[in-house]
């Protein structure tokens, strides 16, 4: 079974944290690049993080210095610590794989697998 399966995300006052976390099947962070994205309402998907098999990271500058990708080999789990959350930070949050082993950059458009999200809402 080929699947990604977020949780952790809920409703938070602005300032508060949360902490996403991607259970993998089928695919496995060992051996392909992963990232998170978001999507609010009315408006285009945005990769926030994504995190190569040798571990090197990339965020969009929105979220440099609250949020933080890491992952779990042994437990075949992504994360996403989300800190500071601001209300721009509510959205739809996928977790998802691409496959090959280097990110490279944000984009989406090479990653194949991906969960059925879960919500973010931050509050002022």
């Amino acid at each position: 079974q080929v699947r990604l399966v977020e949780s952790g995300g809920g409703s938070v006052q602005a300032g508060g944290s949360l902490r996403l976390s991607c259970a993998a099947s089928g695919v496995t962070p060992r051996s392909s690049c992963m990232g998170w994205f978001r999507q609010a309402p009315g408006k285009e998907r945005e990769g926030v993080a994504n995190i190569d098999t040798g571990g090197t990271t990339r965020y969009v500058d929105s979220v440099k210095g609250r949020f933080t990708i890491s992952k779990d080999n042994a437990k075949n789990t992504l994360y996403l610590q989300m800190n500071n959350l601001k209300p721009e930070d509510t959205a739809m949050y996928y977790c998802a794989a691409r496959y090959e082993s280097f990110c490279g950059n944000l984009s989406g458009a090479n990653f194949r697998l991906w969960g059925r999200g879960t919500q973010v809402a931050v509050s002022s």
